[in-house]
């Protein structure tokens, strides 16, 4: 598996937006990665050291369109934290 197959998308939320300020980065992953995988994928697509993965499962909700009951999927959230003084860019450079 390749980095950019590991990190699906970074995850955008005011929770995880308010972490960004002590280091720490929300990420949706492959469901079958590791931390081992996540850490090394991270430091090669965003060139920062990785002090410690946090890993969970996100299992799906029920919801209902009318009459008719379905599920949300599951998939695979990611709490990085990064060295001290280091930052990921999460919504890029904008000109």
């Amino acid at each position: 598996m390749t980095a950019h197959e590991i990190i699906i998308r970074p995850i955008v939320s005011e929770r995880s937006y308010s972490a960004m300020e002590e280091n720490k980065y929300t990420f949706e992953v492959a469901k079958d990665a590791n931390k081992f995988q996540i850490k090394d994928a991270v430091e090669e697509i965003f060139g920062v050291k990785v002090v410690r993965v946090n890993t969970l499962n996100v299992k799906p909700k029920t919801k209902r369109v009318r009459y008719v009951a379905g599920k949300t999927r599951s998939w695979k959230k990611a709490v990085v934290t990064v060295a001290e003084g280091q930052t990921i860019e999460v919504f890029g450079t904008q000109a």
